[in-house]
């Protein structure tokens, strides 16, 4: 697709006006403005991790990308995207270098940049609708990957429509989250939970002392990352005996955050089971130990290639990274997938918010996984997780985050918050607290960033 042809087809969404919204508008709500792109721009910065160890492989850089758009009424905006790219599609960082993986991705935020400088919206949606097919094509061709996953693009494009929902409130006088939502999404996002469990993350091959640690820091719910390297003997033979020594550690502690009031197990295997026997046999030594009551969810056991029915486990399963848009996401949900972690700070705001309507009007309940990401962005997830319907047995919302588990310079990223030091911001006895003050400032997403303002200043 040429530039010519994007432009008439970013046209075309905007004369249909919503591109996925209801296309009547509330009798009081006024016309959405249509906003012009003067100008675009983009940067990133490198942040070093502690090795981060899931899919058999591990990630020690993080880069940091921002978007900037600039309307034709002078308001320009920063959105922020943290790359994923073992997650997104591990093909992609297997056959590069970890810095190059990441170049790929960031050539292609730039490429949307691109395409949209000069074009105009309505809604940030729509933007999402016409540029996504044309940012995978580019994908395919500079990944030389023709099965590059959709969720790569997605990844992409996270600082892209964060950039342009900021504008699209700013220049539609919006000054609360609540506001920003669109009527043909609210009602999967009308919940208001007073905390937000803050689960961090555990590495194939953490050792049970430490999530004994955690807990006892106050911690309720952590993400225990299964799948261990090795064959799937190995592999099933390392997770027996992970689960084993977890259960161990921490099955007696109780949580007033639960209706059972014992602590929940949240499984993450990224795709490493082949065969579906293989994981009864892990839900088979649940059962032997006493354990298997107290598993809330595993996510994504299997790879999206493998369509194997899961719903006759017994257990929760939820799909992630395999659920890319909200067509993914139905089909996940007809193979017996009984929850679905978004993550809106990994696949877009936008495409979160068609798949959590979609999971609303199924009944089917949400979370809100991490990707590792700075402060900024945890509370952009904050703010999709705690409004998000109560998970089945969970008296919080649910939100991972361990960018404080992961990133060296996790102190000095949330400096650059611009709520930073707020309650919301800090984990109370494994919760965030979100109360009145949260929804009302909307967890500081809308005020800018001294840090990266500064780096557009001059642009």
């Amino acid at each position: 697709m040429n530039r010519r042809e994007f432009v008439e087809r970013t046209g075309t969404l905007i004369t249909a006006g919503l591109a996925g919204f209801s296309p009547k508008l509330e009798a009081s709500q006024k016309p959405l403005a249509t906003i012009k792109i003067k100008n675009v721009s983009s940067n990133f910065e490198r942040e070093p991790l502690n090795p981060y160890r899931f899919k058999g492989s591990a990630i020690t850089d993080s880069w940091q990308t921002m978007a900037m758009l600039e309307s034709e009424s002078g308001i320009r905006k920063i959105g922020l995207g943290t790359q994923g790219v073992l997650w997104s599609d591990s093909s992609v960082f297997a056959a590069h270098s970890e810095s190059a993986g990441n170049a790929l991705m960031y050539a292609m935020t730039e490429r949307a940049l691109q395409l949209i400088k000069g074009t105009s919206f309505t809604t940030p949606v729509a933007l999402l609708d016409a540029v996504l097919p044309e940012v995978l094509v580019y994908g395919k061709q500079i990944t030389r990957n023709p099965n590059l996953r959709k969720t790569f693009a997605l990844n992409a494009l996270v600082c892209v429509d964060n950039a342009a929902w900021l504008l699209y409130a700013h220049e539609n006088k919006m000054t609360r989250f609540d506001d920003m939502i669109p009527a043909a999404y609210r009602p999967g996002l009308s919940h208001r939970h007073k905390a937000v469990a803050s689960i961090p993350s555990f590495s194939v091959g953490t050792s049970a002392e430490r999530i004994k640690a955690a807990a006892d820091e106050g911690y309720f719910i952590m993400k225990l990352k299964t799948g261990s390297a090795g064959t799937q003997a190995e592999m099933i033979e390392k997770d027996i005996a992970f689960l084993t020594a977890v259960h161990k550690a921490i099955g007696h502690y109780e949580t007033p955050y639960t209706k059972t009031g014992k602590i929940p197990y949240y499984f993450d295997a990224n795709g490493r089971y082949e065969k579906k026997e293989t994981l009864l046999r892990f839900l088979d030594h649940a059962k032997k130990i006493g354990a298997f009551e107290q598993i809330a969810v595993i996510e994504e056991p299997f790879e999206e290639t493998n369509e194997v029915f899961v719903g006759d486990l017994g257990v929760r399963v939820a799909a992630d990274e395999s659920a890319h848009t909200v067509e993914d996401a139905a089909r996940r949900i007809e193979q017996g997938y009984s929850a679905i972690a978004v993550k809106a700070i990994a696949k877009t705001l936008s495409m979160t918010m068609k798949i959590t309507q979609l999971a609303f009007e199924k009944k089917i309940p949400c979370f809100c996984a991490d990707l590792t990401v700075n402060p900024i962005l945890v509370d952009w997830n904050k703010a999709v997780a705690a409004r998000l319907p109560p998970f089945p047995g969970m008296t919080v919302g649910l939100q991972e985050t361990n960018g404080h588990q992961y990133f060296k310079n996790w102190d000095k990223l949330m400096s650059y918050h611009p709520k930073a030091g707020a309650s919301w911001t800090k984990t109370q006895q494994g919760v965030y607290p979100t109360d009145a003050i949260f929804y009302e400032q909307s967890g500081g997403i809308f005020e800018p960033s001294t840090h990266y303002e500064a780096i557009f200043a001059d642009r």
